[in-house]
């Protein structure tokens, strides 16, 4: 008798771990579910185009108060994309508000998702379209690809349901 119950008194039997493991696997699932790893990642190419955004307005500011006019000159532009602007980052580097290795450490497929609108010689806004739902719903995006405000509520930031198609994320 002795060495019956020494026996079954060691280890857990087949069913008990089966249901450990269930539960475990329950519970990475939700878990998985609540994080949302593809949401993270466009979370996360969201935060480095808003840096690149930044970055890219800052460096215009400051090669605006040093010389009293932004690289392009006193004109008004309407919606440069990247390949219209290529000139302005050189320039940018040129005079030190960049990094010399801005545009590589950017990338260009972020830079080709920027829009640069300057409606005055003293006005600058840097735009680009958000893809996770933090940042459609943040309230630095509620502008067109212009740099202007939508005079509707129709973005996600204005509206508690699912607009927001084209609203952008802008920093002026």
């Amino acid at each position: 008798m002795r060495n019956y119950l020494a026996r079954t008194s060691k280890g857990f039997t087949l069913i008990e771990l089966l249901i450990v493991i269930a539960l475990l696997g329950a519970l990475a699932v939700g878990l998985l579910a609540t994080i949302d790893p593809f949401e993270q990642l466009k979370k996360g190419r969201d935060t480095s185009l808003r840096n690149t955004v930044s970055e890219f307005y800052n460096a215009n500011l400051r090669y605006y108060s040093t010389k009293g006019q932004f690289p392009w000159g006193t004109d008004a532009t309407s919606g440069l994309i990247y390949s219209d602007f290529t000139g302005t980052i050189t320039e940018l580097i040129t005079v030190g508000e960049l990094k010399a290795r801005f545009q590589e450490l950017a990338g260009t497929g972020n830079l080709a998702k920027v829009f640069v609108e300057s409606t005055s010689s003293e006005h600058i806004s840097t735009c680009f379209k958000p893809e996770s739902k933090a940042f459609q719903e943040d309230l630095n995006a509620i502008y067109d690809s212009s740099g202007v405000a939508q005079a509707a509520p129709t973005c996600k930031s204005q509206t508690s349901g699912t607009a927001g198609s084209d609203c952008y994320f802008c920093i002026q």
